[in-house]
């Protein structure tokens, strides 16, 4: 049951985009067709999988003082492989990428996993982290892409949809729109699914330095009393 959640969670609950809200930039850069959405979100999942699984296996040989750098050069190389098959197997979705394909590099949702999950589990539940956050992370680009597409080009991947290819909404297409329907989409998934943000106590009780208050607020009356 564990092993499910570990990939489960990626897809809706913990969704890296609609959720954890990373990797906003080539979120909106990409999403302006669904089939650049669909190239970013592979190519990020291949990554992701592959960089947990590395840095889950190198865990207790990576030196910590220096993890971070490390996790950065096995992301970089496997960036590299992946752009380097894009460019043999799919040169017009490398083109319509252009410099967002090599800035997986620094996509904080591989990094963020490699740090917070990879580097502390082991290599099975590491590489089913990384597959459904990468499932979840293609799934929010797709559903962004759809609507910005239809509604924007009059298109559903590169094929034209009647009426709608004569009344284009082309600001969609454009920064406004992109921003538009990421909120819609997180407006919709914390209205109906499963992540409810947790309820904070504002009171003393829920203050983490209650304690330390408490001392101070001791030692003040205290002084007042001598005062007096």
């Amino acid at each position: 049951m564990r092993t499910l959640n570990n990939f489960t969670k990626g897809i809706i609950r913990e969704n890296p985009v609609l959720v954890l809200v990373l990797g906003t930039c080539p979120t909106l850069a990409t999403s302006t067709s669904v089939i650049n959405a669909l190239g970013m979100g592979v190519a990020a999942t291949v990554v992701l999988l592959f960089s947990n699984i590395l840095i889950s296996a190198l865990r207790k040989v990576i030196p910590d003082k220096v993890r971070i750098p490390c996790y950065i050069v096995l992301i970089a190389g496997l960036v590299t492989a992946v752009q380097m098959l894009v460019k043999a197997y799919a040169p017009a979705l490398n083109d319509s990428l252009g410099i967002y394909l090599p800035l997986i590099v620094v996509n904080c949702i591989i990094l963020g996993r490699a740090e917070m999950f990879a580097s502390k589990n082991k290599v099975l539940a590491s590489a089913l982290d990384g597959l459904g956050m990468g499932i979840g992370f293609t799934l929010a680009l797709f559903l962004m892409a759809s609507v910005r597409e239809i509604f924007g080009n009059g298109t559903f991947c590169g094929m034209e949809i009647p009426f709608l290819v004569d009344n284009k909404i082309s600001i969609m297409t454009m920064a406004p729109g992109g921003f538009l329907v990421f909120g819609l989409l997180i407006a919709c998934v914390n209205k109906f699914g499963r992540h409810k943000p947790k309820k904070t106590d504002f009171g003393c009780e829920g203050c983490p330095q209650a304690d330390v208050c408490g001392k101070v607020c001791a030692n003040d009356t205290k002084e007042a009393v001598k005062d007096d």
